[in-house]
């Protein structure tokens, strides 16, 4: 790696790598409407937080080991999937804080030693404005209610919901209503972003097929957990129509983002790993062809989003981290 750059050779598609965050495990950044902020989730002793919180920073502005982002969440429970509302005066994230100020607990490592993420069933979304006061709760279902993004428009949001009794994308607008169920397939479907003219949505869902992945899935889920190790892309209209899987790659396939030309999507996977480490974020067309590698990283590059006028790409990776766990920040200007 050139240390002078950050950048791994083969890199071609960024330049002018610029590292956001240093320590802690920071991720999830994404772009306020007018591309100036980045709202993201961090878990930062030094910032004196026990888990993820969002905060926001301005990428523009001269940062170091020593600088501090303000918090927009409340700092009490477990938050996630943080974005920008209408105006850039307000964000949405999902936050366990009214079930408990306390972090929930975090699972322990399973005897068959698989790898799997909560679901929370206290996961509910607000809106909050940048000082930290929650606006408005705009789910109240029972079970998990996260994973929150909006339209370039700013007047619809997608999300993820298990109010049917499996993990579904909804829609519903930005005050909370006109709630509508998108997916009907049995597995876990997340992640979602629209395209860029808004009339489609790409996401990352596991898919069991056989008696024994079913069960396992739904065994799982009645727990509260789910295996992410086996997830491919899917795209299809905000409705829902038009369902059509993008990758067949294995292992896992996540953190999808469309590219600004709305024909590409650019997204985190490890499908070239026998097990585990390392993911690097990949491009592939709309139909499944001209898979392109983007990042060469040992250990983990994820969590792509390109500003909205398509000529940066923030995303969270281990690089220049000496050895340590720590996930950080990374702005890069994007090479086509």
């Amino acid at each position: 790696m050139d240390k002078q750059t950050l950048l791994y050779p083969n890199e071609k598609h960024i330049a002018n790598l610029k590292q956001l965050t240093f320590g802690g495990d920071n991720a999830e950044a994404y772009w306020s409407f007018d591309d100036k902020q980045l709202v993201f989730q961090a878990n930062n002793e030094k910032w004196g937080t026990e888990c993820d919180q969002i905060y926001i920073m301005s990428p523009n502005d001269p940062l170091t080991a020593s600088s501090t982002h303000p918090l927009v969440s409340t700092g009490k429970g477990r938050t996630t999937c943080s974005y920008f509302m209408p105006g850039n005066e307000s964000v949405i994230y999902a936050s366990t804080h009214l079930d408990s100020e306390d972090c929930p607990p975090t699972p322990p490592t399973r005897e068959d030693k698989k790898y799997v993420w909560p679901i929370y069933s206290s996961f509910d979304i607000f809106t909050a404005d940048l000082e930290g006061n929650i606006l408005k709760q705009l789910t109240d279902e029972p079970g998990y209610d996260a994973e929150a993004t909006l339209n370039p428009a700013g007047d619809l949001i997608v999300f993820t919901s298990i109010r049917s009794g499996d993990l579904e994308l909804y829609t519903m607008k930005i005050d909370g209503s006109d709630v509508k169920q998108v997916t009907t397939g049995l597995g876990y479907d997340g992640g979602a972003f629209f395209s860029p003219d808004g009339t489609k949505l790409i996401f990352r869902a596991s898919r069991p097929q056989t008696e024994a992945e079913i069960k396992e899935y739904k065994d799982l889920l009645s727990e509260g957990l789910v295996m992410p190790t086996k997830m491919e892309l899917y795209v299809c209209n905000v409705d829902g129509s038009d369902l059509k899987q993008i990758t067949t790659l294995g292992n896992a396939n996540w953190a999808p983002f469309f590219h600004p030309s709305g024909e590409k999507v650019i997204f985190a996977s490890n499908h070239k790993s026998k097990r585990g480490f390392p993911f690097n974020l990949f491009m592939i067309n709309l139909d499944g062809t001209g898979l392109e590698q983007i990042t060469f990283d040992d250990t983990f590059d994820s969590f792509p989003m390109f500003s909205y006028d398509g000529k940066k790409l923030v995303f969270a990776s281990n690089r220049n981290n000496g050895g340590t766990r720590d996930t950080n920040l990374f702005l890069a200007d994007w090479v086509e």
